[in-house]
């Protein structure tokens, strides 16, 4: 049984169907590269090639989220929310560690 691709049951479609996406990044001396793909849609079909999944955070510091969209863009706006009462209460700019920090906050607060 493939546990990764589930089969259709009872007419519905797995959720691992829809959207997707892909990030990746590299670190070089003295240079970044981050790539994303903008395509949205549902299986084979594109409904746009436009979709954001990068989001800029903070001077040079950027948050990528693959997956479904609705998943996307309420993760991104709760971060943002957390983000700006950070700089609200701190009265600077959030430091990459302590924003991953946040992040991993954030994505285990349910578990």
């Amino acid at each position: 049984m493939n546990y990764l691709f589930p089969k259709e049951t009872h007419g519905l479609q797995s959720i691992l169907a829809y959207n997707g996406g892909a990030i990746v990044a590299m670190k070089g001396k003295n240079c970044v590269a981050i790539a994303s793909d903008k395509r949205f849609g549902v299986q084979a079909q594109t409904l746009s090639t436009e979709f954001e999944k990068m989001f800029l955070v903070g001077p040079r510091m950027y948050l990528g989220l693959p997956g479904l969209a609705t998943d996307i863009q309420t993760c991104q706006n709760k971060l943002k929310f957390r983000l700006n009462l950070y700089e609200l209460k701190e009265n600077r700019h959030i430091h990459p560690q302590t924003f991953a920090a946040m992040v991993s906050n954030f994505l285990y607060e349910k578990r």
